[in-house]
């Protein structure tokens, strides 16, 4: 008994091939000899020797198939000597009776093929006679390798011969070559089939691998009748996909019937799949159960898809793409009750792509993506899905392809079942999610107009919005948290809507929404959300024509301001509820209405008390007393009593700062308080030349009372400079006698001073000032 395949190591298998490809090479350089001397008989005989080394049952499929194709190629030489002799008048039907005495089968029937080739091309006889002649001799070799390949070898000899005429002529029509080409295709899926069930069951992977490398031998038939010229769409509708069809379901093997139903989506037309996709799905749920049915799907949906993409006018308008298939794949998904959630998972997707290709306009069709989705994992107890739960992958996936395909994501928070589907996320993995989400708003700008829609976005992106209550914070890394909150607080700023009061209540909804978020949070997201409240105040001031309560509304506005930044100073964050309340006032100064002057005041009055009560650090200290100055410098809006009040207080919190430097500068910024042009108007009597003058004495005193001389002197240097300032502004109290007062206080000063690198800095810096007076006294 020979041995088998399977009783062959791997390491012989290169030696048995390298011994076979000898032999083929030994034989074929003979058969060309005698062909080349005209002794056709003799290359007959060494081309059957050759062909004997096919016979072998040694070698394994991929071993077999590079000994086929040396042969192949050797072969080709024979028929190119063939086709010669019949265009000089020699008769082929001889040679044709004469090769079918060759003692083995093998050699037999590829000789037969390669002469009928050429019998075919002399047209001697009937093209479809012989090509039926051919397919059944065939059937002489049941061998499912050696069949495969010898019917291989028929489909690739006569393949350019087929018959592609529509009216049946002497040599046949297309007709005769369907049917030529349907027989050898079903002769060699059986074969294909049968090589499962060869051998051993321990050697069944091996032979799932050998023969998923041997598909394209069964598949070349379908591509060349794919190919044929001439065939009406009917005939594929009524003739080819029924007898294709019922060999895939009969055959009843996994393999086959996965990798040819996927073979029928790639070689055949777009066109002739919209014909015929009610037949094919229905076969789709009478294949195997251990066929991976969501590939074939699948892969049909995305071909249908890009071909609608292209050109919407090729599909009927009575043919709805996408109700056919969510109605086969729910019928799918209902008939394999094994169908893992992946798979499942994996056609919604399909299904959504499908929606943004060519039913973009059609949002119930998303709709009821979302909503199947929900229904199965309800069906299927899932919940609390985390990162390594079998689905999380496609679900995640599902939701950023809807995200990032749609222009705005108020499309897809408008969807009734899109929101309630995170609620199967765990909090990790829907955080994860909510960060994609973010990004991608954020990154497009997509703004959200509407009350509802924001309600919606927040459910979704919930974990940025607060904390899971079995949540561990310790967990959380800052870096990770601090980007999180940065994307909310530049989504809050993408919070607009064209009309006034609705985009209040959508603030209002917001900071109800976010205030629950814990105090870590709202330093990132309250600071924006105050500042769209004072684009809205200053969009009402606007409307003061079209509404007759607009200062009202500005009124709401600023009181929703006012608890908003309070809410940070109980959360502690000072420096930025203390900017916040400036800033506040500097919006109320800026809108003309009625309640200007005692809102802005109540603002600043509230910055001054956290100045007092919760700011101690010298430096945090001078930076605040600045920037309070500042403000109030630039504001118009209040009366004399409020004004003085403000100033004075900014004056007398300058002269308390640690730092006789520091009390020094803010004084003489509280001086530009009682001369700047935007104060009690823009009057030049409303500026206080005695105020100035005496904050610059206060300055002074601030200068002598300072122990460390060089101290002393920059003080000096600097109120110098401030009396030059104001001196060119037309203060009539700060006069060139006062200002030469000052220099001589700066003299003496700098007198006392021993030679250092501070001291030639303070020099330079009074020499300059020194000569700009003399040139300025000069000049008047």
């Amino acid at each position: 008994m020979p041995p088998t395949v399977a009783k062959v190591g791997e390491a012989d298998q290169e030696k048995l091939l390298e011994e076979a490809i000898h032999v083929v090479k030994s034989q074929a350089f003979q058969m060309k000899r005698s062909l080349d001397t005209s002794k056709l008989m003799e290359g007959l005989k060494h081309a059957s020797n050759m062909l004997c080394e096919l016979r072998t049952s040694l070698l394994s499929p991929k071993s077999y198939y590079e000994l086929f194709m040396a042969i192949q190629d050797e072969l080709r030489h024979l028929e190119s000597y063939l086709v010669d002799e019949f265009e000089k008048g020699h008769k082929i039907s001889d040679l044709y009776e004469l090769v079918q005495y060759a003692g083995n089968i093998i050699p037999r029937l590829y000789l037969l093929v390669t002469v009928g080739a050429v019998y075919i091309q002399a047209k001697q006889v009937p093209t479809k006679d012989i090509l039926k002649d051919l397919v059944e001799m065939c059937r002489g070799v049941q061998h499912p390798l050696r069949g495969l390949f010898l019917r291989n070898y028929l489909l690739s000899c006569v393949k350019r011969h087929l018959p592609e005429e529509v009216i049946e002529t002497k040599h046949g029509s297309v007709a005769d070559s369907i049917e030529f080409v349907l027989l050898n295709f079903s002769e060699m899926n059986k074969l294909w089939v049968r090589m499962q069930h060869q051998g051993h069951s321990r050697n069944k992977a091996q032979r799932e691998k050998e023969r998923r490398e041997l598909r394209i031998l069964v598949g070349t038939n379908l591509v060349r009748l794919s190919s044929l010229e001439g065939v009406p769409p009917d005939t594929y509708v009524k003739r080819i996909l029924p007898a294709i069809m019922e060999q895939i379901t009969s055959c009843k093997d996994p393999i086959a019937q996965e990798y040819l139903m996927e073979c029928i989506i790639q070689v055949f037309p777009d066109e002739l799949h919209l014909r015929t996709l009610g037949p094919f799905l229905d076969a789709c749920s009478r294949l195997n159960l251990k066929v991976n049915v969501k590939n074939i799907i699948i892969a049909l949906i995305e071909r249908l898809a890009t071909f609608a993409a292209k050109d919407a006018a090729a599909i009927p308008d009575e043919m709805d793409l996408f109700k056919i298939f969510s109605e086969k794949a729910a019928r799918v998904v209902e008939a394999r009750s094994e169908m893992s959630i992946e798979d499942i998972l994996q056609l919604q997707i399909a299904l959504a792509k499908l929606v943004l290709k060519v039913y973009r306009d059609k949002s119930e069709y998303m709709d009821q993506v979302f909503e199947f989705t929900a229904n199965i994992l309800k069906a299927k107890e899932i919940t609390n899905v985390m990162h390594s739960q079998p689905g999380a992958k496609e679900l995640v996936q599902l939701i950023k392809t809807v995200i990032d395909e749609y222009e705005s994501i108020a499309q897809v928070l408008k969807l009734p079942h899109f929101v309630p589907l995170f609620d199967v996320f765990s909090h990790d993995l829907h955080q994860e999610l909510a960060v994609n989400i973010l990004q991608s708003v954020t990154e497009r700008g997509t703004q959200l107009d509407e009350v509802e829609l924001v309600e919606a976005f927040l459910l979704a992106v919930s974990p940025a919005v607060q904390d899971n209550e079995a949540q561990n914070n310790d967990d959380v890394d800052p870096d990770d948290f601090s980007e999180e909150q940065s994307l909310m607080g530049r989504f809050i700023t993408l919070l607009n809507s064209d009309v006034a009061d609705v985009q209040y209540q959508i603030l209002n909804t917001t900071k109800t929404k976010l205030s629950v978020g814990g105090e870590q949070r709202i330093k990132y997201t309250m600071p924006p959300l105050v500042f769209q409240a004072f684009k809205l105040a200053r969009r009402y001031a606007t409307l003061k024509e079209e509404d007759p309560v607009w200062e009202k509304k500005v009124k709401k506005i600023f009181e929703f301001c006012h608890k908003v930044i309070t809410g940070l100073t109980k959360a502690e964050y000072i420096d930025l509820a203390f900017r916040l309340f400036l800033q506040a006032a500097l919006t109320a100064d800026k809108i003309e209405f009625e309640q200007a002057e005692s809102i802005a005041y109540e603002f600043m009055s509230q910055a001054i008390t956290l100045y007092e009560e919760e700011i101690s650090d010298s430096n945090a200290q001078t930076a605040a007393i600045t920037l309070l100055i500042g403000s109030l410098e630039a504001m118009s809006c209040f009366g004399e009593e409020n004004f003085t009040t403000l100033a004075t207080k900014c004056a007398l919190m300058s002269s308390k700062l640690v730092k006789k430097p520091d009390q020094a500068n803010g004084v003489c910024l509280c001086s530009h308080v009682f001369w700047s042009s935007v104060l009690l108007g823009t009057k030049a009597e409303s500026r206080d030349g005695k105020q100035v003058k005496k904050c610059l004495n206060k300055a002074g005193k601030i200068a002598k009372s300072c122990m460390e001389p060089l101290v002393q002197a920059a003080i000096f240097v600097e109120v110098l400079n401030r009396c030059v300032l104001y001196n060119g502004w037309g203060a009539e109290e700060i006069t060139y006698e006062y200002i030469d007062g000052i220099i001589g206080e700066c003299k003496e000063a700098l007198d006392k001073l021993e030679e250092s690198a501070e001291l030639e800095q303070i020099q330079q810096y009074f020499d300059k000032t020194v000569e700009h007076i003399e040139k300025r006294k000069a000049a008047a």
